[in-house]
Formats: C-alpha cells, structure tokens, sequence
C-alpha cells in the first residue's frame, strides 16, 4: 500500500493503518531502533511504541510524503530514550562515541555563544546535506542519523570500510566549514 493511503486509514481513525505501517515499514523500523539500542526487546517494543505515537499524531499531522521518515523520527527518539533510562549514553555507549565524532562539528547546547535556535541549526544542516553527493549524503545520514556501523555502510553500498570512514572524515571537516561560513561560532 502507498504511504497516501496508509495516511488517509490513520486520517480515518482505521486501525488497519498501523497493520499497513507495520508491514511496509516494521523491519526498518526495528532494525533502526536495534542499531540505537543493541537490544531486540527493546527494538521491538519502539516499533510498537512508535505505532501508538503515529496513531496519536495523525491528525494533525498528515506526513503523507515522508511517512517513513516521520515514523524513523520517532523510532530514533524512542529508542535513544531507552538508551538514556538504562544510562548508557553516560557508561559511554555507542552513541556517546558517534556523537564525539561530531562534536568539534555542531556548536555545543552547552556554550552560551553557541545557542542557536534549533530550527535555524537544522536548516543549516539540510543545507550542507544539499551540497553532498547522494553518496556522500547517504554514508552520512546512515552513520549520524541511523547510527548504521561502518561496516554495514560498507556492506550496504558494496565499498570499503576506509572509503567510508573517509568520506565520513571528509564530510564532517566540509560541515564544520559550512557551518562557519553560515556564522556558526564552533
């Protein structure tokens, strides 16, 4: 089923709609909140969290040509959730080390001079995203967005894990230019 007719069951209150959205997208939602929590409980019980957050947030919103990354929002911010209540994120977990790799990249939430407003932030970092190759833009996405591992970005796009970690090293020096020349105080 297309994602405008998964959207119009949850616009019409059909509980078909969740069994539509598990079906088209509960593997890759699962999988994403598995390479967030390393955990197949915990995937599982975000897909279906994620199912009752989409039930309750359509309406208003009517993600008609991005469902899936609508659902992958809020899949990673469950799931990153779990991460948080176990402490994890604290015990230097695996995304405490992703985000270390961007850190010198993104202005800090902690530095007065570097509060920005969100908004503003995200739109720059769409821009930049813009400016990449689709290659480029996918190795990205799923290493910072998907938290995918090397490897599996490799395996994914058939190169090689030091083709990857290059491109990831290269992107982030291109971010951090980019977000100095659109003003970001880093």
């Amino acid at each position: 089923m297309e994602d405008r007719g998964i959207v119009e069951l949850y616009l019409q209150r059909d509980s078909r709609a969740i069994e539509k959205t598990q079906e088209k997208y509960g593997g890759r939602l699962r999988e994403l909140s598995f390479n967030i929590t390393f955990d197949a409980g915990a995937a599982e019980e975000c897909e279906n969290d994620t199912y009752l957050a989409a039930w309750n947030s359509i309406p208003p919103h009517e993600p008609v040509s991005y469902l899936y990354a609508f659902l992958a929002r809020i899949t990673r911010h469950l799931s990153l959730n779990v991460c948080r209540d176990r402490r994890r994120l604290k015990r230097g977990g695996y995304v405490v080390r992703l985000s270390r790799e961007l850190e010198e990249c993104i202005p800090s939430p902690d530095n007065a001079q570097c509060r920005l407003d969100e908004e503003e932030l995200k739109a720059a970092i769409n821009g930049f995203l813009a400016t990449l190759s689709e290659e480029k833009r996918n190795i990205f996405l799923r290493r910072y967005w998907y938290l995918d591992s090397v490897t599996s970005i490799a395996e994914r796009y058939g190169i090689g894990e030091s083709k990857v970690k290059m491109t990831l090293q290269r992107a982030r020096g291109k971010l951090r230019e980019y977000l100095i020349k659109e003003g970001y105080e880093l």
